[in-house]
């Protein structure tokens, strides 16, 4: 059996990508044959480095040829819609998308050719199914909870995504703010026990002197910025953070704005896996993973975050209570539960 994969946002190295290639090496373990298209041939091991994920007996091609000859093809879509020419034909949105005609006559015609519609999240489902003929299937992205796994917990506050200030920004600037307020505090817990913040994610992509003005803003505080850690380094700050701070779509309003907010937020169910609370911003998919005050928090203003931070990190049985919470509760989003879901589709 032959499998075809097409995203072309590869060289992101995002939640995004290790949800196809997650999908990639479900199909690849299962004993199929798996293609990929991209225009850099080097782009597995780079794959494996960053996220993890065994690319072995997996091929990059020139191109897939909208699955013509094979018998599955997985098309992360633009917007777009393809005319996929596979046996198994499943269209997949990462991302909200309105008023792209989406119910036009050629892509209803293109419709019949795809078997399933495939989405990350129920925020993104609302989207997508007002805009485009078929109803989607809600496949959450996979965790490898034997790799994220709790460990010895520190005074550690982490917050991994990318640097950026492209269309979807995970606003560590905010972060940094609230982590300073948080220690200046008259009284501060957070200085007293030693807490520190520390910000991991990637750069690779359109580096600006957006991370030289969050390293001069974090100066003579405990903060650490990390950028482009290795897998098995990201995997190890994980096991040793109690909490989790995610500051994606701050000040965004998701009804006008649906794409500049989180569309599901893997990053904070690592955290979950990892025995890590969160505090993650009040939008898109965070309210469907943090079930407030049992496994985290989904917070509105900075002032919330700094004070729930603060509460937490002074109720000790409290923080471990909900530690045990988020692992129990990640373990909905384990790649058993996606590997399950992915044969359904087979």
């Amino acid at each position: 059996m032959k499998a075809a994969i097409y995203d072309p946002y590869l060289d992101t190295l995002g939640g995004g990508e290790r949800y196809m290639m997650t999908f990639a090496s479900v199909l690849r373990d299962a004993g199929w044959s798996v293609d990929i298209e991209f225009t850099q041939k080097d782009i597995l091991p780079k794959i494996q480095n960053r996220l993890g994920i065994n690319t072995v007996n997996m091929r990059v091609v020139d191109s897939v040829e909208r699955g013509d000859g094979y018998d599955l093809v997985l098309w992360l879509s633009d917007g777009s819609i393809p005319l996929l020419k596979s046996r198994n034909n499943i269209i997949h949105f990462q991302r909200p998308f309105s008023n792209v005609d989406g119910k036009s006559l050629m892509n209803r015609m293109k419709f019949y050719r795809i078997n399933s519609v495939v989405v990350n999240s129920e925020f993104t489902k609302h989207w997508i199914d007002k805009e485009f003929p078929k109803e989607s299937i809600v496949l959450y992205p996979p965790v490898d909870t034997k790799h994220f796994t709790s460990g010895k917990k520190e005074n550690i506050i982490l917050s991994v995504g990318r640097f950026s200030h492209l269309e979807q920004s995970k606003r560590q600037d905010v972060l940094v703010d609230c982590f300073k307020t948080l220690y200046d505090a008259k009284g501060s817990a957070a200085k007293k026990d030693k807490w520190k913040l520390i910000i991991a994610g990637g750069s690779d992509i359109g580096r600006t002197d957006f991370i030289d003005t969050l390293k001069k803003s974090s100066a003579g505080y405990p903060i650490e910025i990390k950028e482009n850690p290795p897998f098995n380094d990201l995997l190890t700050l994980y096991r040793h953070a109690k909490l989790f701070w995610s500051a994606s779509g701050f000040g965004v309003d998701e009804t006008n704005d649906p794409n500049k907010v989180e569309h599901f937020g893997i990053t904070v169910v690592e955290a979950m896996a990892s025995g890590a609370v969160p505090f993650a911003y009040n939008a898109g998919g965070h309210k469907e993973s943090i079930v407030q005050n049992v496994n985290g928090f989904v917070w509105n203003k900075k002032s919330e975050l700094v004070r729930r931070t603060d509460d937490l990190i002074r109720n000790k049985p409290a923080l471990r209570e909900m530690s045990q919470n988020a692992l129990i509760r990640s373990e909905l989003y384990s790649e058993k539960s996606f590997k399950e879901k992915v044969f359904t589709l087979l």
